[in-house]
């Protein structure tokens, strides 16, 4: 069940909403859970997350304008960027606040989605080894 709870929470963090996952990570850490089970989980999770952005930009960049969930003005900005610098700006998508709508604006203008799935796995996995060596390697 922590496994399940970690992935979920790891997936809704990668979307849209105002959530973060590395508290449970370092809890769950904390309660000696397999390490490797806990990244696995919560990078699988992670990277689905940001699958359904992806999705949503694919499919939904013009509905959610019309209900102005989306501004047209910060796309428009975002797409320049992601134009300029290309796919491997979504080694970023593990940044808050900035990488969700990266992963969103990469479905908007139909990036590779065999490109898109391997940056975003990199980066979200990388993130999360990192998370789990640090705290562990600093547990008393």
């Amino acid at each position: 069940m922590v496994y399940i709870t970690l992935f979920t929470v790891a997936f809704l963090s990668a979307t849209l909403l105002p959530l973060g996952s590395e508290a449970l990570l370092l809890y769950d850490v904390s309660q000696n859970y397999s390490l490797f089970l806990l990244w696995l989980f919560a990078s699988t999770g992670n990277t689905l997350g940001s699958m359904l952005n992806y999705w949503l930009g694919l499919k939904g960049e013009v509905y959610l304008e019309k209900k102005g969930y989306l501004s047209a003005k910060n796309m428009n900005k975002a797409k320049i960027s992601f134009a300029k610098y290309g796919g491997w700006t979504l080694l970023l998508s593990w940044v808050p606040i900035i990488g969700d709508p990266l992963t969103f604006i990469a479905g908007v203008l139909k990036y590779d989605f065999r490109y898109f799935t391997l940056l975003v796995f990199a980066a979200k996995s990388i993130r999360y080894a990192a998370v789990i060596f640090l705290s562990s390697s600093l547990s008393v």
